[in-house]
């Protein structure tokens, strides 16, 4: 099989193949290029249009917007990883998310997690205002309430797990099961940027749609904008792929190209985010500046054994709580050096990120505090630097913002 696979660079569908060798070669065969140099790196296509041999009859390309060589690679790999059948490329995952928005009417309920994406709530909740979109907003770690929570109206259940910035962790399965048990029109929906198809697989638990801010780890050089869909449902992809072209928030050819060339080391890199990030969670956990870390692959996360049932692993994303309250955060944030205090994650830099000034500023005080979103909480996007560097890095930080304290 490796020899046909190396003589025609194509992936045998009667055979298990496993994710390395998918990322690198699936969709990307030089025979089903269109090009007539059968290239190893599929080529880029900015041409905005396609010749049609008579109206309506085209080579499989009609305009870009809605189409487009390079485009179609990238969707299929990235369909491929998740096992899933269909895949959208958006310009960005607010633009994946805003199409599912369109799939509702007014009247039509969401069920969402109350611990989400800032972009993600705000986007609902101008649905809410706009269009008059119910909304309810819950903690999905107690899944025994969700089937309390479903109306007849309900539509949409929007998951992330682990949620963002909290690290919470939900049972995809379950809740899947709940929700498609009640009515088959629920459409269950989860961000899965945080883990990737790497480590978690949320379609063979049956949700029914994958988002990806491609953006972070997929791509994984913080030089593209890009979003993601990941559907098995052939009329669901097929409503999403009208949406996706009406209303103009496809991705670009060259962004694309460039998602597409990092996915290529997306297992590699994501092995060493997960090093890291452990590294750093296990430091800063026994650190005596350090109140509490939120991280899943910690024992003393909350939902641990699920965490470890439901995933193969973990990126580099974590949470902490600092002592004291909004100085410190604010010292310790100043003194970083590895670190580079900005929004976004998953790069091959290290990033931090203080949810309560950044992106929940907008947030009413009560509401953060009663998610614990605090003044002295501090979310880290562990990058791919040494994990010596890294750790040191955190420590005098950490010294750094008790300065003045004593």
């Amino acid at each position: 099989m490796m020899e046909d696979l190396n003589d025609s660079c194509k992936l045998q569908q009667e055979v298990k193949i496993n994710f390395a060798t998918k990322v690198v070669h699936a969709g990307q065969s030089p025979a089903d290029q269109q090009s007539p140099f059968k290239d190893v790196v599929p080529p880029i296509s900015l041409s905005t249009t396609f010749k049609q041999l008579a109206p309506n009859e085209h080579a499989g390309f009609k305009y870009s917007l809605c189409g487009n060589p390079i485009k179609k690679v990238l969707q299929d790999c990235v369909a491929s990883l998740d096992g899933g059948k269909h895949c959208l490329t958006f310009s960005s995952g607010l633009g994946a998310t805003t199409a599912l928005m369109y799939l509702l009417k007014t009247g039509d309920h969401i069920l969402c997690g109350d611990d989400v994406y800032g972009g993600t709530a705000n986007i609902f909740k101008n649905f809410v205002n706009q269009f008059g979109v119910k909304l309810t907003m819950t903690d999905f770690t107690n899944e025994q309430i969700v089937e309390k929570m479903i109306l007849p109206e309900t539509k949409l259940i929007w998951l992330e797990s682990p949620t963002n910035p909290l690290m919470r962790i939900s049972n995809l399965e379950t809740i899947s099961k709940i929700a498609h048990n009640i009515r088959n029109d629920i459409v269950v929906v989860i961000d899965n940027t945080f883990q990737t198809p790497y480590f978690q697989k949320p379609l063979d638990l049956g949700v029914d749609v994958v988002l990806y801010s491609l953006t972070k780890y997929l791509n994984g050089h913080s030089d593209v904008i890009m979003g993601a869909l990941v559907i098995n449902d052939t009329e669901l992809h097929d409503r999403l792929a009208y949406i996706q072209c009406s209303y103009g928030i496809g991705s670009s050819p060259f962004d694309c190209y460039l998602v597409n060339r990092g996915l290529k080391t997306l297992h590699l890199r994501m092995k060493e985010h997960m090093k890291n990030g452990l590294a750093v969670a296990r430091f800063l956990e026994q650190h005596r500046l350090v109140e509490k870390v939120l991280h899943p692959g910690l024992p003393s996360h909350p939902q641990h054994r699920m965490a470890v049932r439901q995933c193969s692993g973990f990126g580099g994303m974590l949470s902490f709580y600092i002592k004291g309250g909004l100085l410190e955060a604010i010292r310790f944030l100043k003194a970083l050096r590895v670190f580079c205090v900005a929004v976004s994650l998953g790069g091959t830099e290290s990033l931090a990120y203080h949810p309560a000034l950044m992106s929940h500023a907008d947030v009413p005080l009560e509401e953060r505090l009663a998610l614990n979103i605090t003044d002295n909480l501090i979310r880290l996007s562990v990058g791919l630097e040494s994990e010596d560097d890294i750790i040191a890095d955190l420590d005098q930080a950490l010294q750094a913002s008790i300065i003045g304290n004593n």
